[in-house]
């Protein structure tokens, strides 16, 4: 018999002996008492709370689809789910003291209902009336989807708020109100702060508030909620829990202003705990980094720099000659580098970069270069091919348009060690590719690969290969001609060195640029005419690639390309590029604008990170107004690269937006990339600035680094403070902390060895 049965044996004979056999001492209480349900563990907590959103009270699977449809698919997600606005119901009017103008709330009766279909737009108008004791207001809903239809009635009593707007008539009007239905003799708190919810189209507010309502109930107290209570203290905080009951459920007495611009301690406690723990997973992987060991590359008497500059029509300017200061610092240490080096289009990265992988190949490594496109890689490739013949250097270029024999034959040689420096696109990390003597990898365009390709590339070398150099981790420097503003750098970065190529080369004249309204169409053609008639070429850059519904108003790139072959631009050739377009097909036109066939492009965004074009003079944006201004600024760096002097002209369709007309005065007025950015941060926000996906920013719940800088140093200091007691986060009080990130940060910061 197992040692299990016989255990269970003696546990069920003793449990009814203890039951049913009657004990000396009469004093003592024989009943057996139920035990607490024991409180879950925090990794049980949080796998709970990533229970599919279906499993909500009320929700279930077809209203799980929708939410899904705007990112919500966990219970998590939901309870995370933070209204972007409240609406203070607490002051509840008579309708005949409604203002036209203000949103106010009243309560009456409905009095009658009518629904009317809409041939033209396909839908249903719902109209009606409310009565209070004093006045009548009309109700109106466009529009109106099934469940608000089914969901009201003549005769019942309602809570409306809504915009008051001047009717038709002696009646005041609400168009669109929100409403609650009251129960006829119902004792209902009225007074209320409200939540509004981003929510698919469909579902009610009234719905999200429900369901959030439950999560709170059933889940809220899951929340794991953990910062240092010294930190805490320090920083006036609030756990999690609470944090978000206040920010969902509201009471009567919170400031509704305080909520508004999220500066009430509810919002400042989860902003704190995502930046705090952001910042300790960054310092955890920038201290697993430097215990990586990487290749030491020292100056070499046969000194390819030195020769290079000889070579040289240019001397370098000072920001690119402190850049190479601090990454041949890096070289020259036994920790492998990971450098990101920021610079404006035309600062000299490609150069700086040059001068880097000269280091690692004089001291017997391969340099590889990763580019994004096949068109950026062969134009690195001819850019740094002439330098590489006249140093004596094997340069090869790897792509996967390649012949295969080609390809064998680049593969073999580069296994060999007969190629010193790789330039190429995603075919470098595929199956097959082993670069043995890997000494520096170079990453342009950097935001456009992820951390995986990174790492990939990092691991392309071959410890096994004999007369490799000691097997170390390869430097790392990663390129972007996208300025980051210092408060986004890091966070996005953290666990990086920065270098800022924050000086452009002397003589290099910036593009003149300038806002046009629709009616001075006229103005930006004939500049564009002006410039092809002197053999230069120009861009045309449209944000949609075919016309949309939804859209009806903005002109799209394949009707505009058309049009301009016909008319204004026929005489010169136009030509269309954008991101639908197969990738081969996309860079064949790319060649030919190149190469001088075609004198107007007409494009999408895509060529945003492009080829250097030096013949191409004018860049005309139409609908600049719903273009980021970082976007906006990389668009004007692809014309004035040459030595004719360029052109950006933003064609603004929305001049009644005083935001866009904000944004595009700060683009005829500023050429510093990185002002731009700070400034971009601060209009739009990080989410939007480096697009959500992409940055990783999808991730903040509430965070906006501009508006939330110093509470990311705050958050910075609490972090690494921590860290300095506590490196590896081994002590019992970080258990809880350790899960926390884990389960946060863990995989997008590749943490698997914490804890």
């Amino acid at each position: 018999m197992s040692s299990t049965s016989k255990l269970s044996r003696t546990t069920k004979c003793r449990f009814s002996r203890s039951v049913f056999m009657p004990l000396s001492n009469p004093n003592i209480d024989t009943r057996i008492r139920p035990q607490a349900p024991k409180a879950p563990s925090v990794r049980e907590s949080l796998k709970l709370l990533q229970s599919p959103i279906r499993f909500v009270k009320g929700v279930g699977p077809k209203r799980a689809a929708q939410l899904e449809s705007i990112g919500l698919k966990t219970v998590e997600d939901l309870l995370y789910h933070l209204p972007f606005r409240y609406e203070d119901r607490r002051q509840i009017k008579k309708i005949r003291d409604a203002v036209p103008g203000c949103h106010e709330s009243f309560v009456g009766t409905l009095i009658n209902l009518q629904k009317k279909y809409v041939p033209r737009r396909r839908s249903q108008l719902l109209s009606g009336h409310l009565r209070d004791d004093t006045a009548i207001i009309s109700l109106i809903w466009y529009r109106a989807p099934t469940y608000l239809i089914e969901g009201l009635s003549k005769g019942q009593r309602l809570l409306v708020h809504g915009k008051v707007e001047a009717g038709r008539g002696v009646l005041h009007q609400i168009a669109h109100p929100e409403f609650e239905v009251l129960e006829p003799d119902g004792d209902q708190e009225l007074q209320k702060i409200l939540p509004v919810y981003l929510r698919p189209g469909g579902l009610s507010l009234s719905l999200m508030r429900k369901w959030i309502g439950h999560a709170l109930a059933e889940y809220g107290s899951l929340i794991p909620s953990y910062l240092p209570p010294p930190t805490m203290k320090r920083q006036g905080l609030i756990s999690l829990t609470q944090a978000l009951a206040q920010l969902h459920q509201p009471d009567a007495q919170t400031d509704p202003s305080a909520l508004n611009d999220g500066s009430s301690a509810a919002h400042r406690s989860i902003l704190f705990d995502e930046l705090f723990y952001l910042q300790l997973g960054l310092g955890l992987r920038k201290k697993s980094r430097s215990t990586s060991e990487g290749a030491i590359l020292t100056r070499q008497s046969k000194d390819l720099a030195a020769a290079m500059e000889g070579l040289l029509p240019f001397t370098l300017t000072r920001a690119q000659i402190r850049v190479l200061g601090e990454i041949y610092k890096d070289m020259e240490s036994s920790r492998a580098m990971q450098r990101l080096m920021q610079g404006d289009v035309g600062s000299g990265k490609t150069m700086v970069a040059w001068f880097a992988s000269l280091r690692a190949i004089e001291n017997g490594y391969q340099a590889v270069w990763m580019a994004p496109t096949e068109l950026l890689a062969e134009q690195h490739y001819r850019s740094v091919n002439r330098f590489s013949n006249a140093l004596g250097i094997n340069a090869a270029l790897l792509t996967a348009s390649q012949p295969a024999k080609e390809r064998k034959s680049i593969l073999d040689r580069i296994g060999r060690g007969e190629i010193q420096l790789i330039v190429g696109t995603h075919a470098l990390i595929q199956e097959g590719v082993q670069i043995p003597q890997m000494g520096l990898g170079v990453v342009d365009e950097q935001h456009r690969f992820g951390v995986l390709q990174r790492l990939s590339l990092q691991r392309l070398t071959s410890p096994g290969f004999a007369s490799a150099p000691a097997a170390r981790q390869p430097h790392m420097l990663l390129m972007s001609a996208t300025p980051i503003p210092r408060s986004l750098a890091m966070v996005l970065y953290g666990d990086m060195e920065v270098s800022f190529l924050d000086e452009m080369p002397p003589g290099r004249v910036p593009v003149k640029t300038k806002v046009y309204r629709e009616h001075e169409r006229k103005a930006v053609y004939q500049l564009v005419v002006n410039e092809l008639r002197k053999g230069h070429q120009a861009f045309v850059v449209y944000p949609l690639v075919e016309a949309s519904e939804q859209l009806q108003q903005v002109r799209d790139a394949t009707q505009m390309a058309e049009k301009m072959r016909q008319s204004v631009f026929k005489d010169f050739g136009v030509a269309l590029v954008h991101g639908r377009m197969a990738a081969a097909e996309r860079d064949e036109v790319m060649r030919r604008f190149r190469d001088g066939e075609m004198g107007v492009l007409v494009a999408t965004t895509v060529i945003e990170v492009g080829i250097d074009i030096p013949n191409a003079t004018v860049m005309v944006v139409e609908h600049a107004e719903r273009f980021g201004l970082s976007q906006l600024h990389q668009l004007r760096g692809r014309v004035g690269r040459g030595n004719a002097p360029g052109y950006c002209l933003l064609v603004n369709r929305a001049p009644r937006n005083a935001v866009a007309e904000q944004r595009l005065r700060v683009m005829e007025q500023e050429h510093d990339g990185f002002k731009i950015a700070e400034a971009d941060l601060s209009l739009r926000g990080p989410g939007e600035f480096l697009g959500t996906r992409q940055s990783g920013l999808g991730d903040f719940r509430l965070v906006n680094l501009a508006r939330d800088a110093q509470l990311l140093i705050e958050a910075r200091k609490e972090a690494h403070a921590w860290l300095a007691d506590d490196p590896e986060l081994r002590s019992g009080e970080a258990a809880v902390m350790r899960e926390i990130l884990l389960h946060r940060w863990g995989q997008r910061l590749e943490l698997g060895a914490v804890g």
